[in-house]
């Protein structure tokens, strides 16, 4: 579909124009224009969701976490890709991700902001001794995401052990544990109609699904259908209902005992969606209906909000058929929504096409079997298999294999096609784009009838709401939200100019007027760690205003249930092992683990060139502030009014002097008192600038600008009014280098610092051009055993991919 270039074509030119109208990057549109009511009413639909879609952009955001197991003390590394929800093309949109790690009850005990660019980041977590051993979960998404739901949020349960503790014993396993869920073939059971009806076991324990089996019956005791899993708990049944009946299911538990689950709801009247994949590349798709006889009823196929079919037909009989070719439909989940000839939604099923292009990826190492302490070879090539050559961006991790860690169920490109527009838990994703499970056709729609989704709801779309969304996206930087409001009622101050500064140097100084909501909203670009920041208004105006500046992490969290923590007694060995790993690692190489790379910002000062410029050591050093600006600051002119002190700048360009105070700051920090500065000690202020114009930021203006910088960029204990607030706020996360020792020479081989790594090598930028290889060294450490090899990404056209290799590492030192 040519979405970008083509817009939806109005509704009265869609009435007289409605076959081959393209609508989108993968087919046109077709309709039947049976009725003027249903065609206006298809119309509405395909318009109002074009519209929803351009206001709703999706974003996605996937984490390469370099392991899934953890100990205390060790360290959480991760690679952010954010890519646009509809073509899955790297999105530079969002330039903060927000990362969270999450104990049990979904409360964050780490909490990170992370710099992206060109629509990916890196990151990580150093995971604290205090920590509980238990199961986590680290969930990413922007702050555009926080207008939708937080169900939409990536999401990735890992497990961290504390080995300062005594472990956890296994819990013990209910017999009742266990649910199972019926989910009808579009939605509803309608009586007399033949139907699909898929379910799903579960394990409450483990979240996984379960290999029982049951029965259905009637209220009568007859049976009905049988329960046989077909893969992971998922499974599906024909049976037609009778109209009146009432039906019951039961499994049998492990200890013999049955779980009894009631029976969906059998209706009289109402519509049904049926699917079949047909031997020649088609797709069929039965519209039937119950007392809805010679109705028209509307198609629309849509996948991640792009139109793919849309086709009015008329039932005849309560019954239509209409043919696809399922070569044009869309790569992924297609969802098809049957709506009444009121334009309502009635029934909906989905189906998966699995992506015609694949992105190859050659991953080769020197050899399969490696020494100690040797370098490790790897070989990346890409192969544009499906046209021109294509740049990737890819992260590569390296890890030993044990009873703890074993190779990811989930990849990025399971995840971008798959698990990201399904609703709840999908087990073992990558399993549904492995060699076997790509033909594995059952229990790919096993899964598309019991994990249906959308990411959106079709009454918002059809309301076509145009309330405001809350959260802008951070195209810049950061944007810091601050709430201002009156000290005696509470309530929200509207209107109110506030300023935010942050001691130090670079000087950074924001301002913003407070919004209906009392909402300051300010852009604080390259702004990296821990800072004091200064929040207050002019008190010479403004005196009754209470300030607090607002948490930027999201307070809504989705539904699912993190995994029960289980350590089995047969990982207590592997567990030990990691707590020396970690251990030894910080004793001997604790200093290299803690290098920081400085990042790239703008180091001038917000106000930029300056008229004048003073080091004050370079002149005569005065102990009283009136004589520093009477004696050489030439372009300020101190003035007395009332006996309170006032600065007249020079306007250099028009040749006069402003009337009003300058807005002056001390390391960037307002100073709207000139009485309060010129009592300041001079002797620990190294640099004064002057801005000798109108000086213009934001929405404010200034009749010039005087800023005094102290030799320590604290304030050099100048008291703050009372009234402001100064709160240490957490600023993007600094970027951490990966330290892995190297062992080129004899004496590295032979030295006595012991190296246990478990994770041998990380590297979050990589970056490759199609039939160019790049080589990827590491070298092995003294821990035997097998190792994997995980290597992810996305090519600049969307497509996700993932390879994994393995190598074993033998017991001998290498030599040369």
């Amino acid at each position: 579909m040519n979405e970008r270039t083509q817009n939806m074509r109005q509704s009265a030119q869609f009435l007289k124009i409605c076959i081959g109208t393209v609508l989108g990057l993968v087919l046109g549109i077709s309709v039947n224009n049976n009725t003027l009511a249903q065609s206006k009413s298809a119309a509405s639909v395909v318009q109002r969701l074009q519209q929803h879609r351009q206001k709703s952009l999706q974003e996605k955001l996937y984490l390469h976490l370099d392991r899934q197991v953890y100990v205390c003390g060790d360290d959480m590394w991760f690679k952010v890709y954010s890519v646009d929800g509809t073509l899955h093309q790297p999105l530079d949109i969002s330039k903060v991700a927000y990362i969270e790690l999450l104990r049990e009850g979904q409360k964050p005990v780490l909490q990170a902001k992370v710099m992206l660019s060109e629509g990916t980041g890196k990151g990580a977590f150093q995971l604290p001794a205090t920590l509980e051993s238990g199961s986590y979960t680290v969930r990413a998404y922007t702050s555009w995401m926080k207008n939708f739901s937080s169900g939409f949020f990536f999401e990735q349960p890992v497990t961290i052990i504390n080995t300062f503790e005594q472990l956890p014993s296994a819990g013990d396993k209910k017999a009742n544990d266990y649910k199972v869920q019926f989910f009808p073939e579009g939605g509803n059971l309608l009586a007399g109609v033949n139907s699909k009806v898929a379910f799903k076991i579960t394990n409450g324990q483990t979240g996984k699904g379960a290999a029982l089996r049951g029965e259905v019956r009637d209220e009568a005791g007859s049976h009905v259908a049988d329960l046989k899993p077909y893969r992971f708990g998922m499974g599906h049944f024909v049976f037609t209902p009778e109209a009146g009946k009432r039906y019951t299911a039961s499994i049998l538990l492990p200890g013999g005992q049955r779980l009894a689950q009631p029976f969906p709801q059998v209706h009289e009247q109402g519509y049904n969606l049926q699917m079949e994949e047909m031997a020649d590349n088609r797709l069929k798709i039965d519209v039937k209906a119950v007392g809805h006889l010679g109705e028209a009823v509307y198609l629309l196929g849509h996948a991640r909000q792009q139109i793919v079919v849309s086709e009015n037909t008329i039932l005849l009989e309560g019954k239509a058929t209409i043919v696809l070719d399922k070569a044009s439909l869309a790569d992924g989940i297609n969802h098809f929504t049957v709506f009444d000839a009121a334009g309502m939604p009635v029934c909906e099923r989905l189906f998966f096409k699995q992506p015609s292009r694949q992105y190859q990826l050659s991953l080769q190492a020197a050899k399969a079997r490696y020494n100690l302490r040797e370098q490790v070879t790897l070989d990346l090539l890409a192969d544009a298999t499906y046209g021109t050559a294509t740049a990737s961006n890819l992260s590569m991790a390296v890890y030993r294999l044990d009873s703890l860690q074993h190779a990811p169920e989930r990849m990025i490109d399971s995840y971008i096609w798959l698990e990201s527009d399904l609703k709840g838990v999908v087990e073992s994703p990558s399993y549904y784009f492995s060699e076997s499970g790509r033909l594995d056709l059952q229990a790919m729609d096993n899964l598309m009838l019991t994990h249906g989704w959308s990411r959106f709801k079709w009454d918002a779309v059809l309301q076509n709401e145009q309330n405001p969304l809350p959260f802008v996206p951070e195209y810049h930087g950061h944007l810091l939200r601050a709430k201002v409001t009156h000290k005696g009622s509470g309530l929200p101050a509207q209107g109110i100019t506030t300023y935010l500064a942050s001691p130090g140097s670079p000087i950074r100084f924001y301002n913003a007027v407070s919004n209906e909501n009392g909402v300051a909203l300010f852009e604080v670009k390259d702004y990296f760690g821990s800072r004091d920041m200064v929040l207050q208004t002019d008190f010479n105006k403004d005196s009754t205003y209470h300030f607090e500046l607002l948490n930027p992490f999201s307070e809504q969290y989705s539904r699912t249930n993190q995994p029960t923590f289980n350590l089995s007694h047969s990982w207590l060995g592997n567990v030990a092992e990691r707590h020396v790993q970690v251990q030894l690692q910080h004793a001997y190489h604790g200093e290299k683990n803690n290098n920081f790379r400085s990042p790239v910002k703008d180091t001038t000062a917000f106000y930029g060139e300056v008229s004048e410029q003073y080091y004050l050591d370079s002149y005569k050093r005065f102990k009283v502030m009136e004589e520093v600006m009477r004696e050489y600051v030439q372009g300020v002119q101190v003035r007395t009014r009332g006996r309170r002190f006032h600065f007249m700048v020079l306007n250099r360009p028009h040749k006069e002097l402003f009337r009003q105070n300058p807005m002056v700051l001390l390391d960037g920090v307002p100073v709207f008192s000139i009485d309060k500065i010129m009592a300041f000690d001079p002797l620990k202020v190294n640099k004064l600038e002057v801005i000798a114009r109108r000086f213009y930021h934001g929405p404010l203006e200034y009749e010039g600008l005087v800023s005094y910088q102290t030799y320590t960029g604290d304030l050099a204990g100048f008291e703050l009014d009372p009234r402001a607030l100064m709160q240490t706020y957490e600023g993007l996360q600094l970027e951490r280098e990966f330290y892995a020792p190297a062992y080129d020479t004899e004496k590295q081989r032979q030295s006595r610092l012991a190296d246990f790594r478990n994770l041998l090598h990380w590297a979050p930028q990589i970056k490759l051009t199609a039939d160019k290889a790049e080589q990827i060294r590491f070298y092995t450490s003294e821990q035997t055993g097998a190792y994997l090899v995980v290597v992810q990404g996305i090519t600049t056209d969307g497509q996700p991919f993932s390879k994994m290799l393995t190598f074993d590492v033998e017991g001998t030192v290498a030599k040369k």
